[in-house]
């Protein structure tokens, strides 16, 4: 397969590759909106889903981390590639071995995340609300969303750490999945 020569050629590809294969979208998007259905209605069991689902990424990845290191431990860097992959099969087993705990640990996270991202969003708008002009409030109710939301799980914990985590995921399937469906039924439509 080759790659179009221009952008208008790459989208006129796509447009048809959406069309001819609609409803393979719109199945994904009905099952990831069903994921996120469930999730939204049992967040602590996909908590608990999301974190064991962690530990095997990195318990995997650190296993073929470490066998791809030895294979090549001539190379520059063999000792940080080493340590590298131990704490990814460290990781995934202390999330595998206590998914309780580790949900808590992945919620804290997720808060300061929040938080950070909620402060940095709202320095961002100060920064740009001349060149953006009334559109800069938007940014700024984005940012403190963020930290309202950081704010709820870190007063809630270690209570949150049973909902958030699932809570989040399930509102990202949510969305992910009506996305899909909506580009579906648009490709259908076209």
């Amino acid at each position: 397969m080759t790659l179009p020569n221009d952008l208008g050629e790459l989208q006129a590809k796509m447009r048809e590759s959406m069309k001819a294969h609609w409803k393979v979208f719109l199945a994904e998007g009905i099952l990831l909106a069903l994921l996120g259905l469930a999730a939204l209605i049992v967040p602590p069991l996909a908590s608990l889903a999301v974190t064991i689902f962690l530990g095997w990424m990195f318990l995997i990845s650190g296993i073929g981390g470490l066998i791809v290191s030895f294979m090549a431990r001539e190379m520059p860097g063999f000792w940080w590639s080493l340590i590298s992959a131990a704490l990814a099969v460290l990781a995934g087993g202390v999330l595998l071995a206590r998914p309780m705990q580790g949900t808590l640990t992945l919620t804290i996270v997720v808060g300061a995340y929040f938080l950070a991202e909620g402060v940095a969003t709202i320095l961002y708008a100060l920064e740009h609300r001349r060149e953006l002009s009334e559109r800069w409030s938007w940014l700024i109710i984005g940012g403190a969303m963020d930290i309202i939301i950081a704010g709820l799980i870190f007063a809630g914990l270690p209570g949150s750490a049973e909902w958030a985590i699932g809570l989040l995921a399930g509102l990202n399937l949510m969305f992910g999945g009506a996305t899909l469906i909506g580009m579906a039924l648009a490709a259908r439509n076209s």
